[in-house]
């Protein structure tokens, strides 16, 4: 029986520590997936600087998407989302401090390439189903699932849909 106890403290002491632990690394996750923090690096500013005269920062219906909406898998997906947010944090934080000279022509191929359309299909699967817009929908369709289910992707058409430099946005610096 002391041995029960024993065990069922240290279990408890071990629970009561991790609770601190899990919130203080949901608090930096949360904290770290904001367009602020990502333009908190100046080779990403002029990205995030484009990013908000974009339709997907400010647009009728009032939705916004973020840096994570189109560059992480979905948060639902926990364990991929948070490998890839590291992983990506990592290569960032290494390339800033230790890494050549940024060459956002070159990142943003980069970029583009490891893309899939599974990240703007996570808010545009609407584009597959709109029957007001017959031609609309079947361009996406014959695109995505054309080419014998190979498809293509959605940047061989919408390349500079968000990060398109526009000078009616000055930042605040």
């Amino acid at each position: 029986m002391k041995k029960l106890i024993w065990f069922s403290i240290i279990i408890f002491l071990i629970a009561l520590s991790m609770f601190p632990l899990m919130n203080l690394g949901y608090k930096i996750m949360v904290d770290t997936s904001t367009p602020a923090f990502c333009a908190s690096c100046h080779e990403i500013k002029p990205a995030v600087e484009a990013w908000r005269t974009s339709s997907h920062a400010s647009n009728s219906k009032g939705f916004t998407a973020s840096c994570i909406d189109c560059h992480l898998p979905p948060p639902e997906q926990t364990v991929n989302f948070f490998f890839s947010k590291t992983k990506h944090g990592i290569k960032d934080f290494w390339g800033h401090f230790f890494g050549e000279p940024y060459d956002s022509t070159k990142r943003r191929e980069i970029v583009y390439s490891s893309m899939t359309n599974e990240n703007c299909l996570k808010c545009h699967q609407n584009i597959l189903y709109i029957s007001e817009k017959r031609g609309a929908m079947l361009a996406h369709r014959s695109a995505i699932f054309g080419d014998n289910g190979k498809g293509k992707s959605c940047f061989l058409c919408h390349r500079n849909l968000v990060h398109k430099q526009k000078s009616l946005f000055k930042a605040n610096n």
